[in-house]
């Protein structure tokens, strides 16, 4: 044998390894895995290490939210999503696969400073429905409840909650704070005493700035779930393509779920693996109908939803973003809009006044009190040959639109409408209209 031969021999074999290490790899290499931040502390974290101990390549975790998951999943640029929702009946959710993987609780957070001690179903549903603005209202001290909540009902905890409390996932609801993902929801509460929303239990059990509230007197743990008698449990979803170039591959991990040390590795994080809820699932729609029956709603169709009194989204809000570009993108558009909004307000208001929201008086004929006569005073101001009037009221440190909603028998819903106002910022000194006539 030559040695030139035997040269080429030596390469071809060391590309034929190659070539084999190159299969081997494809088949258990990398899946890419996309979703809301809760399912990814809840689920992913655990197993996908459990899955690469196993010998089956890595996953790659994208944490952000349910919608931006189900895009990247839809569209190939992730094997997996996950979800703590449903399919919910779209066209694009209509092409995947929703496989049922684990149980866990909805929990309803605040900072764990907040005094609270329990908290009703109905009052959960009040709360976000903007019937209930004040902590001292359900039990607690006398401080506005500050509702925060992600950016859209696509979002799987957000939609999960609004379907079990109002009976679709895409109900608007009175929370004029909102974030791109549960994770930065919770950052925010963590921050204010008032703050109030919904996570995951796995995703807030080792945060010790925050505590979750029990509901009917049931506190969320991992018995309670498995039992039934926390209200708030759900389903957590793997999302697959069946038409991905990785559908096999993915179905694969789906599989990996039923396997005792993926079932091990949930248990650790204080989740049920979804055969251990056999009950869960069994006890579901009944469980439904008597929350609904409990705070007094009814189950929807996901058409057109009725905003809430108090809401400060509507239709918009069935919207998810998908990326935090799109969120700031869009909050900006909104500000640039209420400033423009405020600019014209304000050149119809004779006389020069600061800081006012609302014109005085609507009248007919005859004179009347002007808004700068009666800037800098609480003042019920009436025309003398005046077809409607109405009180107005001068905002002093301390206020909130709860607070004044309170003190003059009138919904926030009814402030923000009368006074055109985009948020719940008030400013010292602001006048506001405050009664119907």
């Amino acid at each position: 044998m030559s040695v030139r031969f035997a040269r080429l021999f030596c390469l071809a074999l060391i590309g034929a390894c190659f070539s084999t290490a190159a299969t081997a790899a494809t088949k258990s290499g990398s899946l890419v895995w996309r979703g809301d931040d809760a399912t990814a502390n809840a689920v992913m974290n655990e197993v996908g290490k459990a899955w690469t101990k196993a010998g089956h390549g890595r996953i790659e975790l994208q944490p952000f939210n349910t919608a931006s998951g189900l895009d990247a999943v839809s569209n190939g640029t992730a094997d997996l999503a996950g979800s703590a929702r449903p399919s919910d009946g779209s066209t694009q959710n209509d092409r995947l696969t929703f496989t049922p993987v684990a149980w866990s609780g909805l929990v309803i957070i605040t900072q764990a400073s907040n005094p609270i001690g329990s908290l009703t179903l109905k009052q959960v549903h009040d709360i976000y429905y903007g019937k209930i603005h004040n902590w001292s209202e359900v039990g607690g001290r006398n401080a506005p409840i500050d509702v925060y909540a992600v950016a859209s009902p696509g979002d799987g905890v957000e939609y999960s909650l609004r379907s079990l409390l109002f009976g679709r996932g895409n109900q608007p609801v009175a929370a004029p704070r909102l974030y791109v993902n549960t994770r930065k929801l919770e950052e925010g509460i963590a921050l204010n005493p008032n703050g109030l929303g919904v996570a995951m239990l796995a995703g807030i059990s080792d945060n010790p700035k925050l505590k979750a509230i029990p509901i009917n007197g049931r506190t969320a743990t991992t018995a309670n779930i498995a039992n039934g008698s926390y209200p708030l449990f759900i389903p957590l979803y793997l999302v697959t393509n069946p038409h991905s170039a990785k559908a096999e591959q993915a179905q694969d991990f789906v599989d990996f779920l039923k396997t005792e040390p993926a079932k091990a590795a949930l248990r650790r994080h204080g989740v049920l693996p979804y055969d251990d809820g056999a009950r869960l699932a069994a006890m579901d729609a009944e469980r439904r109908s008597t929350i609904l029956a409990e705070v007094g709603a009814r189950a929807r169709s996901q058409g057109t939803p009725i905003s809430a009194p108090g809401a400060t989204y509507a239709s918009r809000a069935a919207i998810a973003p998908t990326s935090e570009r799109t969120v700031q993108a869009r909050n900006a558009l909104e500000a640039r809009r209420e400033r423009a909004a405020n600019d014209a307000r304000l050149e119809r208001v004779s006389g020069s006044v600061s800081n006012v929201a609302v014109t005085g008086v609507e009248r007919a004929s005859g004179s009347a009190t002007t808004v700068s006569q009666a800037n800098g005073k609480n003042f019920r101001s009436v025309s003398a040959d005046a077809t409607q009037t109405h009180s107005t009221y001068k905002v002093v440190r301390g206020d909130t639109l709860s607070s004044i909603a309170k003190a003059h028998s009138v919904e926030v819903a009814q402030l923000r409408a009368w006074n055109q106002l985009k948020s719940d910022h008030l400013q010292q000194g602001q006048v506001l209209r405050v009664s119907k006539r």
